[in-house]
């Protein structure tokens, strides 16, 4: 199959993305609705979810992303590869993140990853970033005790942001003493963190997990 072609960039607050989804019936999605669920925030062509599903077929495995074809693309491979833990679903997360947890069944969501989120550098651009006040809010409602979260980037000031704003709520407690965790804590690395460590760069990395 031919590699989807996509803009690298999706404006999350254009007038086409601001419809909130219609979460499906989880029943009718994985084989066994109540195995602990990870999420995995911008999954984009679903590499790093497909490896990881067919290595835990004991765990649940949900990619949201807002470029629809490769949605399509991703469960496309899905379907190939026969696995009955793993969807994705195409949606922005920006507007859909609640009714999206308030469907999944109840005490399942134990894992979160949001990695290489858009940078959106410019500051007139920021309000568009996916970490915002209202998606930790909405995770620290919805995890399960003792839940954790991954967040990674190969920008710094982005990982800043996002670490901060995790650390400004009062159920998240970053889980290593050190600035930014050395190793990713996966098995399973994404495509952007591979190329990143291929030209020597830093990769930001924090691990977060909500209180009891």
């Amino acid at each position: 199959m031919a590699r989807v072609r996509v803009r690298q960039h999706v404006n999350p607050l254009s007038y086409k993305y601001q419809t909130p989804i219609s979460p499906p019936n989880w029943h009718q999605v994985y084989a066994s609705v109540t195995q602990p669920l990870h999420l995995d925030i911008g999954c984009a062509r679903g590499k790093f979810l497909l490896q990881m599903a067919h290595l835990h077929p004991q765990i649940n495995f949900l990619g949201v992303e807002i470029r629809q074809p490769l949605v399509d693309e991703a469960n496309e491979h899905r379907d190939r590869m026969g696995l009955t833990n793993l969807h994705f679903l195409f949606c922005n997360i920006n507007n859909s993140l609640s009714p999206l947890l308030e469907s999944l069944p109840a005490g399942t969501l134990k894992w979160v990853s949001i990695q290489f989120p858009d940078p959106w550098f410019k500051q007139r651009h920021m309000k568009r970033r996916v970490v915002q006040p209202e998606l930790v809010d909405l995770l620290a409602t919805h995890l399960v005790d003792e839940g954790i979260v991954f967040l990674q980037s190969d920008v710094e000031s982005v990982a800043i942001e996002m670490r901060d704003r995790f650390l400004a709520h009062p159920r998240f407690q970053q889980q290593h003493a050190e600035l930014w965790l050395e190793t990713n804590p996966f098995p399973v690395p994404t495509e952007r963190e591979i190329a990143t460590l291929a030209h020597n760069k830093p990769v930001y990395r924090v691990l977060m997990k909500i209180a009891k």
